[in-house]
């Protein structure tokens, strides 16, 4: 998979490249993502990329020019694929989402900062909009960084098993079960029974319940839902 990220702030990316599973998928050449700084595209004296909004009010709005430019050299170095903008206005982050786009092989990532992008770009150029959550951050780029892992975790070959992943909460709607690991007393606190009977039909009919009833007291949304 490519990942092309247009950023203001390529820097803020390069501890998180280095690390985790994402250093893993570049490392065996699962994944490639490249960097752009959108200011580079700007082709103005001073190289702005924002401007006061028409219509007055706070905030300072990114300009269409290094937008549209930026977007339309990224596009040049490979075949057409999404364009994902990250901003409150967009549909939320969920596992479905996630794994849609664990299946493409090239994906263009925007990051914008200040009050907003404009709008023309959002509506000539931009193919889906997704927010991480119903707060407001200060840019892109940690939702970009959000996104990019929860994808790369999917690509077969990035986890050792990737029966791993598709245990997690909500890859299958549920919540998770709890974990435990050694030793089997800690603090006089013992690990379930049942999870070291070795009854391996009771620890998946143990772990179901447990996910049921996580989900129905802390994502009543889900549990109905499902």
């Amino acid at each position: 998979m490519i990942i092309d990220v247009l950023t203001l702030s390529p820097e803020v990316f390069e501890s998180f490249m280095k690390n985790g599973i994402v250093s893993r998928a570049i490392d065996k050449d699962i994944l490639r993502i490249r960097l752009h700084n959108i200011r580079d595209y700007a082709r103005n004296k001073h190289n702005q990329v924002d401007d006061y909004a028409f219509g007055g009010g706070p905030g300072m709005v990114m300009k269409p020019e290094p937008l549209y430019n930026s977007i339309s050299e990224v596009l040049k170095l490979g075949n057409p694929c999404p364009i994902v903008y990250f901003t409150p206005q967009g549909r939320v982050l969920n596992q479905n989402i996630v794994k849609r786009y664990n299946q493409k092989e090239r994906l263009i990532l925007l990051c914008g900062q200040y009050k907003e992008i404009d709008q023309r770009i959002r509506d000539m150029l931009i193919t889906d909009e997704i927010s991480v959550g119903d707060y407001v951050l200060s840019g892109g780029e940690l939702p970009a960084m959000t996104f990019i892992d929860a994808v790369t975790r999917l690509i077969d070959g990035v986890l050792g098993d990737i029966q791993s992943a598709q245990t997690d909460s909500h890859h299958q709607i549920l919540l998770g079960a709890p974990q435990y690991t050694r030793p089997a007393v800690f603090m006089k606190n013992k690990v379930p029974e049942v999870l070291i009977s070795g009854n391996h039909k009771e620890i998946e009919k143990w772990r179901h319940q447990q996910s049921l009833n996580i989900t129905k007291e802390r994502r009543p949304d889900l549990y109905y839902a499902k």
